[in-house]
């Protein structure tokens, strides 16, 4: 009666814990939004050919 006791308890333990990974473990992070065009040196942010050169 006492190991099924510990058996059931371990398993609820396990169960809450395979829920808390899946609903919250897959991140939360914010959409990135940028309104400055970006730049990596002197690279431009967009395509030549729309950049009027």
């Amino acid at each position: 009666m006492e190991f099924l006791g510990i058996l059931l308890l371990g398993l609820w333990v396990l169960s809450v814990t395979v829920r808390a990974v899946l609903t919250d473990g897959r991140g939360h992070t914010p959409d990135i939004r940028s309104t400055a065009p970006w730049t990596a040196g002197n690279l431009p942010s967009g395509p030549y050919a729309s950049m009027g050169f």
